[in-house]
């Protein structure tokens, strides 16, 4: 029984390490995965955690059987498996909360999401105490057990971490693997049980798997059911869905509340940030000329909806995109038209494959914030200067900026660490949005370049309609040049400081618009 129980230490840790992932992998559907969203869940199974390990000590000391343990251990797998089913209502009632701005009821909802996990974290984290109780015969050794118990727990820790995330949740969905480690964990609680007390002790707990499995086969698997959605899937990175509203496609991820890509069979302009960021060489000096633009680079591709329509604008140029889940770019392709031949699609991160990249670029469009989720290291000194090393003499840096009303830090702080490495920033409010466009160039240059070439632009009649369109909008949205601001290093970015406080502020003065 000594080794079974350092078995059931393993199998426990797993357990409840796969158990926390999935329940971030739950909320972020809905509510994304922003270090806001992962405080909660950690901070909350921590808080488990410690109860289950209060519990577990003063349980084993009343009761030092392993028949109790295991008893314990099966109601805590068998709530465990529940879970998921219990959520998926709350989530997807929540879902539609979040997409109608009902606030009041979305967090409501996570509140509720994360109590489920109440119970059988509890439950499960009563293993390690509960064990050290039944194999500590000599006080002398009291030391070596807890020791080999912890670090079998840790170590089946270690496997609940990288299994669900890189593994099952892509492969089964969050559900299934929910329901994979209460199985596991039922199985060894049972066998715990059967080797104790023999068979007929088992029987009556038989009628958990049975439930479970029920509940299985019943289970509807969508994760939500949004008007117009005709895919959903998870990654190992994302919850991605699409919808199709009036003949267009939208790309959401995560909680959707921004519109990632967008594609028309017929049409180029969307209102959006993609068409802007084609706009950026004319504020070189003029004349322009759209033949001045031979080489893209794109930092975010998801869908592909900027790299099309800058190939409408400026013809089959060469196109790096680099985004960083696989499964948008075959989602792109499958549902976006994201099969232009002179579009080369990369699974990277954007910033490892730029700096790797052999060529340089007229135009780099970095279109990888969502706030409160903006990578730090996207955001610094030091990246902004790889992005100079591979621009052209007049080349144009772009990048889409989230932000809230009547708060321009970001867009401020952003501007002051560009400005340590590219001599000009120029900024225009997307019409409608909460969304600005940041452009900085390899030359000193001045928004009346801009005038003077979309001027040029509006009385050539071969000029490409989409990119007239577009600068007229960046012109009229034009906005004073960022003033101060904090440069951010790889050493020092606080984005994330400066991004929670903007989502709050939004929340808290009821704020309603969605971003793209």
């Amino acid at each position: 029984m000594r080794r079974f129980l350092y078995f059931t230490v393993f199998f426990s840790g797993m357990t409840t390490l796969a158990a926390e992932f999935g329940a971030s992998r739950l909320l972020q559907t809905i509510y994304g995965s922003s270090n806001l969203v992962w405080a909660s869940v950690i901070g909350l199974i921590l808080v488990y955690f410690a109860a289950g390990y209060q519990l577990g000590g003063r349980w084993a000391d009343r009761s030092p059987y392993p028949r109790t343990l295991f008893t314990i251990l099966a109601l805590g797998a068998f709530a465990l498996g529940i879970v998921p089913f219990v959520a998926q209502p709350v989530l997807r009632g929540a879902a539609l909360a979040f997409d109608s701005l009902r606030l009041d009821a979305a967090f409501g909802a996570f509140a509720a999401t994360l109590i489920l996990f109440s119970v059988p974290i509890t439950l499960l984290a009563v293993t390690s105490p509960f064990v050290i109780r039944l194999l500590v015969e000599d006080p002398t050794r009291a030391g070596n057990v807890a020791g080999a118990v912890y670090a079998l727990s840790t170590l089946g820790s270690v496997l609940g971490a990288f299994l669900p995330t890189l593994v099952l949740f892509p492969l089964i969905g969050v559900t299934l693997s929910f329901l994979l480690f209460s199985g596991i964990m039922l199985l060894v609680a049972l066998l715990g049980l059967w080797r104790e007390a023999g068979l007929r002790t088992v029987l009556p707990f038989l009628v958990m798997p049975l439930f479970l499995g029920l509940l299985a086969l019943l289970n509807d698997y969508r994760i939500k059911s949004t008007p117009g959605q005709i895919y959903e899937a998870e990654s190992a990175y994302n919850y991605i869905e699409v919808l199709e509203l009036n003949g267009t496609r939208y790309l959401r991820l995560n909680e959707g509340q921004g519109v990632h890509s967008q594609y028309h069979p017929t049409e180029l302009f969307y209102g959006g940030p993609w068409e802007q960021f084609s706009v950026g060489p004319l504020f070189n000096p003029p004349p322009f000329r759209t033949t001045q633009v031979e080489r893209m680079a794109i930092i975010g591709l998801a869908a592909g909806t900027a790299a099309r329509q800058a190939t409408a604008i400026y013809g089959p140029i060469p196109i790096d995109g680099w985004e960083i889940d696989p499964e948008i770019i075959e989602v792109g392709r499958e549902y976006f038209g994201m099969t232009l031949p002179n579009l080369n699609a990369y699974a990277a991160d954007g910033r490892w494959g730029l700096e790797h990249s052999p060529y340089q670029y007229d135009i780099i469009v970095v279109d990888a914030y969502r706030p409160p989720y903006i990578p730090p290291h996207l955001t610094t000194q030091e990246f902004f200067a790889i992005c100079a090393a591979h621009l052209t003499e007049d080349g144009v840096l772009a990048i889409n900026i989230g932000r809230a009303p009547n708060d321009r830090r970001l867009i401020n702080d952003l501007a002051a660490t560009i400005r340590t490495v590219l001599p000009s920033t120029h900024v225009m409010d997307l019409p409608y949005t909460f969304n600005s466009i940041l452009f900085a160039t390899r030359q000193p240059t001045s928004p009346d370049n801009l005038a003077f070439n979309l001027a040029a632009l509006q009385r050539d009649p071969n000029a490409p309609p989409l990119l007239v369109q577009a600068a007229t909008i960046t012109y009229a949205a034009l906005q004073p040049a960022p003033a101060g601001g904090t440069v951010y290093t790889d050493d020092r970015s606080p984005i994330e400081w400066v991004t929670n406080s903007l989502v709050l502020n939004f929340i808290l003065t009821g704020g309603v618009q969605e971003l793209k």
